[in-house]
C-alpha cells in the first residue's frame, strides 16, 4: 500500500552553517568588539552570552536572521527567556525542536480523518505515517496538510508506492 511519512526536522548541517555565519557576523560587527559575547552550538541549542540584554537581543536578531535565511522555519525555533545575572552579564538559550509532539500529532491526525478522504494516519513516535489504497489520495492528503496552518513544520518523507 503506498505511504509516506510526516516529519518536522530540521537539517543538522543548515543548523550548523546559519549559526557559523552568525559567529562571522558577530566577530566583523563593531558595536560587539571587546564585548565577550559569544554564541556555542550544542546539539538542538544554540546558546548566547553577552555583556548585557541588549547585547542579548542583537544577537537573537542576528542568529534568527541567519536561520531564517538557511530555510530553517522558524515555527522549529523555541526563544527561551533572557536570564540577567545580578552583575548585569546575560544568557539566553534558543532551542530547536525536532519532532513531532503528540498533541500535535493528534490534532494533524484529525484533520486528516476529517478530510474525507479513504487514508489513514498513524503516530509512530514522534512522526505520522499516512498510509491510502490510491496514490491520487496520499497527494490529496500532502496538498491539504500544506495548505492548512499548523504550529510545527511539516515536511513529507519516504513516499512509497
Amino acid at each position: 500500500m503506498p505511504s509516506f511519512d510526516i516529519v518536522s526536522t530540521v537539517n543538522s548541517m543548515e543548523l550548523e552553517n546559519a549559526v557559523n555565519q552568525a559567529q562571522k557576523e558577530l566577530l566583523t560587527r563593531f558595536d560587539f568588539k571587546g564585548s565577550g559575547a559569544e554564541m556555542v552550538l550544542e546539539k538542538n541549542e544554540i546558546k548566547l552570552r553577552g555583556p548585557d540584554a541588549y547585547k542579548i537581543r542583537a544577537l537573537v536578531e542576528i542568529v534568527i536572521g541567519k536561520l531564517s535565511k538557511r530555510g530553517i522555519s522558524l515555527k522549529s525555533v523555541d526563544q527561551g527567556e533572557a536570564e540577567l545575572s545580578p552583575l548585569g552579564h546575560a544568557r539566553q538559550t534558543i532551542k530547536i525542536k525536532q519532532g513531532i509532539d503528540g498533541a500535535n500529532a493528534k490534532e494533524i491526525s484529525q484533520f486528516i480523518r476529517g478530510l474525507g478522504v479513504k487514508v489513514t494516519a498513524a503516530i509512530q513516535g514522534d512522526e505520522l505515517r499516512v498510509t491510502g489504497k490510491n496514490r491520487d489520495d496520499l497527494q490529496t492528503v500532502i496538498a491539504a496538510v500544506r495548505a492548512h496552518e499548523f504550529p510545527v513544520a511539516l515536511s513529507f518523507v519516504n513516499f512509497r508506492d
